[in-house]
This record gives C-alpha cells, structure tokens and sequence, in this order.
C-alpha cells in the first residue's frame, strides 16, 4: 500500500497537518509531508516540490479550497485510492473531479479517524 500524503504539512507542532504527520507515524503509516515552508516533522523532511512519482494510497488536506486548485490535476495525476478533506477544505467542486476519477472522497478528520481506529 502507498504512502499517506500530507499537503498543508506544517514544522509548526500546534498546526493540525503537523498533529497528522505525528500520528500517523506512530501508527506506522508511511507518510509524505508537503507544505510551503522548509523543516520537518519527526524525521519527515517536508517536501517543497510536487514529484509526480509519489506512490500514494491516500491525500489528506489541510488547504483550504482556493489553494486546492492549484492541485487538482496534480493529486488525479497521483492516482489515490481516497482524499480525506479534514475541517476547513470542503470542495464540493473537488468532489466531483475526484469522484470522476474514481477517487473515493472522504469529508473526515484525519485525526479523529486515527484516534478511533477507523483510518
């Protein structure tokens, strides 16, 4: 199974994204953390340029809807199994291109899925 990408990821501990990145670690979850600003999670490096090569099962976002245009084709292109839209990113918009391609769409908190075993 692919990776978990993270888009939003923050070096800021009191950031959600960031709060993501460390739980899904603990659980054992193979992450990528994508984000604007240079510095780390753990020992996740977050990652500035967009690699096509990702091999990603799930997207989860913590960018709001107008940022999320920019990514549209880009996480198709990636082939994820589902993108989860936490608090904050509903994208009606983006439901739709997604579930066009076949991409299960789930309107969800990361953290809470992982907290009660449902992730």
């Amino acid at each position: 199974m692919g990776a978990t990408l993270v888009i939003g990821a923050s070096p800021n501990p009191d950031r959600y994204s960031h709060r993501a990145v460390v739980s899904l670690r603990a659980r054992n979850y193979e992450v990528i953390a994508f984000g604007p600003r240079k510095g780390s999670i753990l020992d996740i490096p977050i990652q500035q340029s967009w690699d096509e090569t990702w091999d990603v099962d799930t997207v989860t976002l913590y960018i709001n809807a107008t940022v999320q245009q920019e990514y549209y084709q880009r996480i198709i292109d990636l082939q994820p199994r589902r993108v989860i839209f936490n608090p904050g990113t509903e994208n009606p918009e983006f439901y739709r291109l997604l579930k066009d391609n076949n991409v299960h769409v789930e309107v969800a908190c990361t953290l809470v899925m992982l907290s009660i075993g449902n992730y």
